[in-house]
């Protein structure tokens, strides 16, 4: 399913429009669920489904890289494992055929027992200071963003915001300013279910 040219070249608006319709069509579902932050809910959103496809990740890749724009200044991207990887190799993508291209960061939830036994792979982007911008697929809490904020400090680089694909509105947002790092969101519980 190749999106028309008129797509191709769409502003932003356009973009989102587009995103969101992907994520209803192939993300999102009414059913009972316990989320990774322990809660239960009558609605899951499996972003992973929508990124994975051609179309979703060039929508998710330009929407973020876009949203950059509305943070402090970062030279890398890093995202969560897992749903949040896809993600930050969209944003890197774009980022090089926009000409200001940003390496991708993987943050493991737990460092590998083989191999490396690295916490954050391309590490070898890191230098100290290294101003990063975390990317999620969906936050509810923000628990698991600012575990993967504490992990990238570790390794010596500097958060300076979030971009989220969905905010929940149940709380995680304001737990992350709080924090104090700023959040951008591209969509909301808002666009899959009416309060």
């Amino acid at each position: 399913m190749s999106p028309p040219d008129e797509a191709r070249r769409s502003p932003d608006r356009t973009e989102r429009e587009r995103l969101v319709a992907v994520l209803r069509e192939l993300s999102f579902e009414r059913k009972k669920v316990i989320l990774a932050s322990g809660r239960e809910s009558d609605f899951f959103i499996d972003c992973k489904q929508a990124a994975l496809t051609a179309e979703g990740h060039a929508l998710v890749g330009s929407l973020m890289f876009d949203a950059l724009d509305a943070l402090p200044a970062c030279e890398a991207v890093a995202g969560v494992e897992l749903g949040g990887c896809p993600l930050a190799s969209a944003v890197s993508l774009v980022s090089y055929v926009r000409g200001r291209p940003l390496p991708a960061l993987y943050v493991r939830k737990e460092v590998k027992d083989h191999g490396s036994r690295r916490l954050v792979e391309g590490d070898k982007a890191l230098r100290p200071g290294l101003p990063v911008v975390i990317l999620e697929d969906v936050v509810t809490t923000g628990g698991s963003t600012l575990k993967a904020v504490e992990k990238l400090r570790a390794v010596g680089a500097e958060v300076v915001g979030v971009v989220a694909l969905v905010d929940r509105l149940e709380g995680g947002a304001e737990a992350i300013r709080a924090a104090g790092l700023p959040l951008v969101a591209i969509c909301t519980r808002r666009d899959f279910i009416s309060d």
